[in-house]
């Protein structure tokens, strides 16, 4: 229970519970309106609502917060794990400034069985007091398309075909987990999760054409990549100049990688594409004899938040052979405070408690934004967030939580 007095405002009190089975609506109808969009819930939506795993405030009756987390999984450094998928959190206007949006995340938080929470930030400045780090880039591109001149795809590169959406989960899905093999940061789907993803209501597409589901067969026919895009009819003073909007794209080796986005680069009638899930170390640049006219912005992909340290650091892998004591400080999480001697390497990895001298002393922020391999450890010492206790094991530590493939999100859940 919580309790507020505001100035000018009489005491409110609310409540901080789980959802029940039959309140979906209402928990959406509040994200909604925090996030200021209608809502619009499906069947499917209905059906993926975990009650239990989500927060609801309540004020006399009403609903005035929300959050919830989706049981769903996680590429990370040599591994796939179990990661609590944050999302919907808001809270009603009317409400803002009481301590709510704390209660409910810092108590998901604490309950969250995985060893790591997942989320994307809307409004980033809020999540790092609560120990959430920045711990993937991601990179929007903007192709024009009239002057990008991309290199032609292999001979030998197999075939492209579209696939009708009522056929392509069980297709795609293989693909999916294929790239979580080879890529941190990418998250696993449930049969359900695909209907959900493949969906396409005609009043949910802004205007674009429907979804087209473009896969890639090598040379024996196998699937090895798939790219989700949609177009949009435009009319230029020059002539046609229609927009390609790609959604989603996986690709498995460098064949299906070239082939798919040649395809996309020289579609007819186009003049602009537009993709934002790249990663920090997409090659797509390496396909095109003018980057100039492929645009690129930065931005940030996944925020995680280490829950449990010995469990996290032990699940993942490492690039190089690993053996030092990190002290952890958790304001939130107090189970996490305290001294673990790491080891590990590129197969496997303990992290268990220890009364050793540190090596390394850093909060749980820092450890979360290094975790997915992404962010070099050793960035975070110019500020103080990290302290070098044993000289040389920070750069021993930066080296062995680096990954050579960066991680990404290519989809916002």
């Amino acid at each position: 229970m919580g309790r507020v007095t505001m100035l000018g405002m009489v005491n409110s009190e609310y409540e901080v519970r789980a959802a029940q089975a039959g309140e979906y609506d209402q928990f959406a109808g509040l994200f909604a309106a925090a996030m200021m969009f209608e809502s619009s819930p499906g069947e499917l939506d209905r059906e993926l609502f975990e009650p239990e795993r989500a927060l609801v405030a309540v004020d006399g009756g009403q609903f005035v917060g929300t959050a919830k987390a989706m049981t769903r999984d996680l590429s990370v450094p040599g591994a796939v794990v179990p990661a609590a998928h944050v999302t919907a959190v808001g809270v009603r206007a009317t409400h803002r400034r009481r301590g709510i949006l704390s209660n409910l995340m810092s108590r998901q938080l604490r309950e969250v069985p995985e060893a790591l929470a997942v989320l994307w930030a809307s409004e980033p400045g809020i999540y790092g007091r609560f120990g959430y780090g920045s711990a993937a880039w991601g990179v929007s591109y903007e192709a024009d398309l009239r002057n990008i001149k991309p290199y032609p795809a292999p001979s030998d590169a197999g075939r492209l075909e579209e696939l009708p959406a009522e056929d392509a989960a069980a297709q795609l899905a293989p693909m999916l987990q294929g790239l979580q093999g080879k890529r941190p940061g990418v998250s696993g789907r449930s049969e359900l999760e695909w209907r959900r993803r493949l969906e396409d209501k005609p009043d949910h597409r802004g205007g674009k054409t429907a979804r087209h589901i473009l896969v890639h067969r090598d040379e024996a026919g196998a699937l090895d990549g798939y790219a989700l895009w949609r177009g949009k009819m435009n009319w230029a003073p020059g002539g046609p100049a229609n927009e390609v909007s790609v959604e989603e794209f996986v690709a498995l080796h460098p064949t299906a990688y070239h082939a798919l986005w040649h395809h996309l680069l020289t579609l007819d009638l186009a003049g602009k594409l537009e993709y934002g899930h790249g990663a920090l170390d997409e090659p797509l640049q390496q396909l095109v004899a003018n980057p100039m006219a492929l645009t690129r912005r930065l931005g940030e992909s996944l925020w995680v938040r280490i829950t449990d340290v010995g469990r996290a650091m032990a699940q993942r892998r490492y690039a190089t052979n690993v053996d030092v004591v990190i002290d952890v400080t958790d304001d939130l999480i107090k189970a996490n405070n305290g001294r673990y001697r790491l080891t590990g390497d590129t197969d496997q990895a303990t992290c268990a408690p220890t009364e050793a001298a540190p090596d390394v002393s850093l909060s749980v922020r820092e450890l979360s934004a290094a975790y997915l391999g992404g962010r070099p450890l050793s960035e975070f010492a110019a500020t103080g967030g990290v302290t070098e206790n044993t000289v040389g094991a920070l750069n021993k530590l930066t080296t062995a939580l680096y990954w050579p493939v960066a991680p990404v999100s290519i989809e916002i859940f």
